[in-house]
């Protein structure tokens, strides 16, 4: 039996529609903000935000909470 369209994914308690990306909520975490979902058929698929080593020996987070960066 096939479906008739792309198929929704459930992550947690929601459903999400196909090619729909969301930041996952973790409890008691809250929402991590450095991880994107996505759903792709039926299948969720989460990555973590890359960021790029930091140069310098006291790194700072202020435009992105994700990643750090130099003052």
């Amino acid at each position: 039996m096939q479906a008739d369209g792309p198929r929704a994914c459930r992550f947690g308690r929601r459903w999400y529609l196909n090619n729909e990306s969301w930041h996952p909520s973790v409890p008691p975490f809250g929402e991590m903000k450095c991880i994107l979902c996505w759903c792709v058929s039926g299948e969720t698929h989460c990555q973590r935000q890359e960021c790029p080593p930091s140069a310098c020996a006291s790194p700072a987070r202020r435009d992105n909470p994700c990643c750090a960066k130099c003052r």
